[in-house]
């Protein structure tokens, strides 16, 4: 029987009884066809509602999931919820457009203004600013009398609640007598400075204005390197404006461009005018306000921008809400970084912790036994990498918190306990400084050893502190004290250390004090008056 190379027809009314072996695989080959399609679309399927899933649960963060900060405050914030995050592995979506809008929409222009006094200028103010010149012709051109003008910035803000409340850079404000804020939906508000710290380059203001559109507040401490961030704000006067970029690195610092640095540093482009702006994730969510550039000298963006993590203006922000200003925790040393030669010579395995360099009298940390050349290794179990670490975590703890310590003394650890104080501002430091102005606070002392008795021909049984050093022309020096002497009596009282020195000094207040001087062998006493 003769086998046709196309199917048979199908009889009418009926099916084909018998098929070629081509038709079969040719069915084959179109049913895998199908299923290829098939799983095409099903996989083109999954992808778009991943990306639908993702914008939406970034937006259901940023809104209906957000929680609610400070129970019972009087300023609402929203606060991520860990919940709501979405996969960081799911696939980018084609346009960041339903992230980047509702932020966008709570990224103000700021613009302020301020009153500043100029000397007086022209071409001919140095012949007649001179003294020959005003012989002459008297006082009657007034060329170095300062004039007035007013000078204005531009900068940005993001508000964090509907009530009216933002952050921004103090620099933004810093001096401003006139500060405007311009919304989204074109508005003009006038903002008053409701607190600012400098030492952070933190500001908080408020608009009389409700039902503000907010950025939720994320945590900058799970920030990672490689994270993708917008930028938004108002650079140049370009209101609105978003850029992109990663995140390249966390917690930069000893840039000496603020007191407290623990910066976030991205390479998305940021220029003059982003200050105080937003820094967001993929998410929508703020984690941190934009604050500088490294820019060597350029005018603009080089690709290496700075924020501020968003937990350390919020910190900044509760402290001035609360108290008015920021308190901080004050432990009262002076710290320096631990290099690997100073670890080597301290006997430390490797370069880690804060060396104590100094130790302020009267201190929490004096109170507590800490010494010069302690190298504090760790703070409430947590490792001191290096010696900002501690100078933020102390910043941040509340005055009357107990610490616990390790430290690294003479080659063994030990566990101190101390409890914070406030830290002065710098006016109390100052105005403490005068008032407890001693007359031998331009004396500097060490502890007088045997090597240095012997070396000062003097029996290593003699006990007191030697000076080392006596500023020129003070009251010290005037009464003739000199480097090499021995201090044995302050007022009266034996000293046989630095510590005891420095007690006896400060009880003796500003007051004139009598001083049992050794030289030479030959002991006077000496009075030193106050400066």
């Amino acid at each position: 029987m003769h086998v046709s190379s196309s199917a048979e027809r199908m009889p009418l009314g009926g099916r084909a009884v018998g098929r070629s072996i081509e038709s079969e695989e040719m069915e084959k080959m179109a049913e895998g066809r199908v299923l290829k399609i098939r799983m095409w679309v099903g996989a083109v399927g999954l992808a778009v509602a991943l990306i639908v899933g993702g914008v939406a649960g970034s937006l259901v963060t940023a809104k209906s999931q957000g929680v609610p900060f400070g129970s019972g405050q009087a300023v609402p914030m929203y606060i991520a919820n860990d919940r709501a995050r979405g996969d960081a592995h799911a696939p980018l979506p084609m346009t960041f457009a339903p992230i980047v809008k509702p932020a966008m929409a709570a990224v103000v222009n700021i613009s302020s203004s301020k009153m500043v006094r100029t000397p007086g200028a022209g071409p001919w103010a140095p012949f007649f600013n001179d003294p020959f010149f005003r012989r002459f012709f008297g006082d009657q051109f007034q060329f170095n009398v300062p004039r007035e003008r007013r000078e204005q910035s531009l900068g940005s803000g993001v508000i964090i609640s509907p009530e009216g409340y933002l952050l921004t850079n103090n620099h933004v404000v810093d001096g401003a007598t006139d500060i405007r804020v311009f919304l989204d939906d074109n508005r003009e508000l006038k903002a008053r400075i409701v607190g600012t710290d400098p030492k952070t380059d933190v500001a908080v203001l408020k608009v009389d204005a409700g039902n503000l559109p907010t950025l939720t507040l994320g945590d900058s401490s799970k920030v990672q390197v490689g994270d993708l961030v917008f930028a938004i704000g108002n650079p140049f006067g370009l209101s609105r404006t978003v850029t992109m970029g990663i995140v390249s690195a966390t917690g930069r610092g000893n840039l000496g461009i603020e007191d407290y640095e623990d910066f976030i540093q991205t390479d998305a482009p940021i220029n003059p005018g982003n200050s105080g702006g937003a820094l967001i994730n993929a998410r929508g969510e703020l984690i941190g306000i934009n604050t500088a550039i490294l820019s060597s000298g350029a005018a603009g963006n080089q690709g290496i921008g700075f924020a501020i993590p968003v937990n350390m203006a919020r910190h900044v922000m509760e402290q001035i809400l609360r108290h008015g200003k920021v308190v901080r925790g004050y432990l009262g040393v002076t710290i320096q970084p631990v290099t690997s030669a100073i670890a080597k010579a301290f006997g430390l395995s490797q370069a880690r912790g804060a060396l104590v360099a100094d130790v302020r009298p009267d201190s929490p940390a004096a109170h507590s036994g800490l010494a010069k050349g302690d190298i504090i290794l760790e703070l409430n179990g947590q490792p001191i990498h290096e010696s900002r670490e501690l100078q933020l975590k102390i910043a941040q703890a509340a005055p009357g918190t107990t610490v616990r310590l390790k430290v690294f003394r003479n080659g063994q650890e030990r566990d101190v306990s101390v409890t914070l104080g406030e830290l002065p501002s710098p006016e109390s430091r100052g105005n403490q400084s005068n008032e407890q102005a001693s007359a031998l606070d331009s004396v500097s002392v060490d502890d007088l050893t045997p090597q240095v008795a012997r070396q000062l021909g003097l029996p290593i049984s003699t006990r007191g502190v030697v000076i080392v050093d006596v500023e020129p022309g003070s009251t010290a020096a005037d009464a003739g004290l000199q480097r090499g002497d021995v201090i044995q009596e302050v007022n009266r009282q034996p000293v046989t250390t630095v510590r005891e020195f420095e007690r006896a000094v400060d009880q003796a207040g500003n007051g004139p004090v009598l001083l049992l001087v050794n030289r030479s062998g030959q002991s006077f006493y000496v009075v030193i008056e106050s400066q």
